[in-house]
């Protein structure tokens, strides 16, 4: 099989592969999967392994005897590094233990003596699928790669479910696709060698919460320094966010020690009352080799902005889409300053502090300090003595909480202590969506909580948990965004080292009512300067919000005219309408249209994507890979050289 090649595709950061068994019945199924522009790595009987997009510094491939390896996205290994661990291969679950202590950010691919295990990360932010095509075991790292090689559509009643507000697990980790099957953050796909039998293997589990601050603070800003120095590690120029919160600054001042050219990017807010810049100017004055680049707050685009435009080729609906245009505005600017990465603090918020819930373990446990903190909390929250006590009384196990939520997803909210203390936010319905989404949505979460376990026993690690696969399945689809922009982004908090260190570190002194992110502030001490460690708050871009609501009406109005949603029968359009009209009725600004805009736009981006290659088809049938560019000589980090170019498959794209 060999390559063909497109003048336009994915740019560096957009790496996406299948990966196929060392079958004959797997090699006729890759062939749908080879279109123009995709590469082939393949297995050493010639037939393909791995079928898809990515560029030279994105894979590092290695084989030594029946063993074969790849890693695709951000790890410290080299081809050499990656040879010596192939070469001792001799269990396919030896690579637990690998995956459990390499920095990044990565997808971890093996062929071993017929069998295949492929793994994202624990994070979320690098998933796997997988389906049965002709009788065939297919994984990839897009779900929407093997929908299309199923020729399905969405599933109906996955899009109902995905209107909810917010979804709660294990829902919102099911592929928008029947027939594709979604692996677990924290489990490897193992296929047998007959091609057709798979299972999934615990690699990963939360280490336990047993470390104190003093002994914890080290670590994490060990594993964030090196998730950072994998970025920068190469030298050039990179972007930062700094926003001026401790997380973004954090990141800023560790690229700063680095090899890499640093260019720090401001955002103020409209909201005369936001003091992101006081912040971000101060953590600059410490930074005289960063260069700081200061943006308009009022030439930024507001939230809601180019709806109508979005056409990214994304494999679920994400709330992100709102502020799609905000996250990519600068990045074109730093493409010519040269920067080849652009790192966020996102990810802080959910790592370096957690979930109230632990008190109501800790209650249970260590009553006497677990109530003196509660009344911090209930001062700082404003949370009802009546409502706390409720709240830590309610022992409901996690399937029969969701139960519950299946029979009130009309009700109220409940209040900020029933939430904070117990498994999270129910999800709720608005008045747009019609009774067969109602029903439909109903019938997913009772089923759901037929057969659901929480992340953790313990709600408050499970609801961490939770947030961080949350957080990251927007940022893996900005990611995609940004790299289709010209500029990858990095989020070093959400790597599984990061995450695995700010976790093992008690929870009684990650949250606590008398100091703001104390974990990230006795990491930082010594790097970052006493008094930015001093921000005790953080901006709420509410403003930016509002004026985007009613400057961006008549687009919101115009998605609903002809509302792919509205045709499936999931929601009322004339209500949304009316909505569109009044921009400043009472709740639109607590976010509560995002579930539903994120659906709207997904149909959409399918239906503009399809529309030249299927025309006359289903309005979502879609490619099931963008193109790349002509090829160049081959320079990819990788011992494959001899068996890949003895196949005519090994030409990389270009950049």
């Amino acid at each position: 099989m060999t390559e063909a090649h497109e003048s336009a595709g994915p740019g560096p950061g957009d790496a996406h592969v299948a990966v196929f068994p060392d079958h004959d019945a797997a090699a006729a199924v890759a062939r749908f999967f080879a279109r123009p522009g995709t590469r082939t790595l393949p297995h050493p009987s010639g037939r393909p392994w791995l079928v898809g997009h990515w560029h030279d510094d994105e894979m590092v491939t290695a084989r030594a005897g029946s063993a074969a390896l790849a890693v695709i996205g951000c790890c410290p290994l080299d081809a050499d590094a990656l040879r010596r661990h192939a070469a001792r291969l001799r269990d396919i679950t030896q690579l637990d233990a690998l995956a459990r202590t390499l920095p990044g950010s990565f997808h971890l691919m093996a062929a071993l003596d017929g069998r295949l295990r492929v793994q994202g990360t624990a994070s979320g932010l690098r998933l796997v699928f997988h389906a049965r095509i002709d009788d065939v075991q297919v994984a990839a790292t897009r779900a929407d790669v093997l929908a299309a090689a199923l020729g399905r559509d969405p599933d109906v009643e996955q899009l109902a479910v995905r209107l909810l507000w917010p979804v709660p697990h294990p829902l919102g980790e099911e592929p928008m696709w029947r027939g594709v099957t979604a692996v677990s953050p924290q489990d490897a796909l193992v296929v047998a060698p007959d091609g057709r039998t798979v299972r999934h293997s615990r690699w990963w589990t939360p280490p336990r919460p047993t470390r104190t601050l003093a002994a914890g603070a080290p670590r994490v800003r060990e594993a964030l320094t090196d998730a950072v120095d994998a970025r920068t590690g190469q030298g050039g120029v990179v972007s930062c966010d700094l926003s001026g919160g401790l997380d973004s600054t954090t990141i800023c001042f560790l690229a700063d020690r680095s090899p890499a050219r640093v260019v720090a990017n401001t955002w103020p807010g409209r909201d005369p009352a936001d003091s992101d810049l006081h912040w971000a100017k101060q953590a600059a004055g410490f930074l005289p080799d960063v260069e700081h680049q200061v943006w308009d707050a009022h030439a930024s685009p507001l939230v809601y902005t180019d709806l109508l435009a979005i056409d990214d080729l994304l494999d679920e609906p994400t709330i992100g889409v709102m502020d799609r245009a905000r996250v990519l505005h600068h990045l074109p600017a730093m493409a010519e300053r040269g920067s080849r990465v652009h790192l966020t603090g996102i990810g802080g918020d959910h790592v370096a502090w957690c979930s109230e819930a632990y008190y109501h373990r800790l209650a249970r446990r260590r009553p006497l300090f677990a109530l003196r903190q509660l009344r911090g909390f209930r001062a700082l929250w404003q949370w009802p003595l009546g409502g706390t006590l409720r709240a830590l009384a309610d022992s409901r196990t996690y399937p029969a909480w969701l139960g519950d939520a299946s029979r009130r997803l009309s009700d109220p909210l409940p209040d900020s202590v029933t939430t904070g203390l117990g498994w999270g936010v129910p999800p709720r319905l608005f008045e747009w969506m019609t009774p067969e989404a109602a029903r439909l949505a109903r019938r997913a979460l009772r089923e759901a909580a037929g057969r659901a376990a929480p992340l953790h026993p313990d709600r408050g690690l499970h609801i961490d948990l939770d947030q961080i696969r949350s957080c990251t399945r927007i940022i893996r689809q900005w990611d995609r965004m940004a790299a289709r922009a010209g500029v990858p982004m990095a989020s070093p908090f959400l790597d599984d080292r990061v995450i695995e260190a700010c976790l093992a570190v008690r929870p009684e002194e990650r949250v606590t009512p008398w100091a703001y992110k104390p974990l990230l502030s006795a990491a930082m001490r010594g790097i970052v300067p006493d008094a930015c460690l001093r921000r005790t708050d953080k901006a709420a871009a509410a403003m930016d919000a509002a004026d985007g609501l009613r400057e961006h009406r008549a687009d919101l109005r115009a998605l609903w005219e002809d509302s792919h949603l509205e045709r499936l029968g999931l929601v009322d359009g004339e209500v949304l309408r009316r909505l569109a009209q009044r921009p400043a009725t009472p709740g639109l600004g607590d976010a509560i249209l995002y579930s539903t805009i994120a659906c709207e736009v997904w149909l959409r981006g399918l239906a503009l994507r399809a529309a030249p290659a299927t025309e006359g088809n289903s309005p979502w049938h879609c490619a099931s890979a963008p193109t790349s560019p002509p090829p160049k000589p081959d320079t990819a980090r990788s011992s494959w050289t001899s068996a890949a170019g003895s196949t005519g498959s090994s030409t990389p794209p270009g950049p």
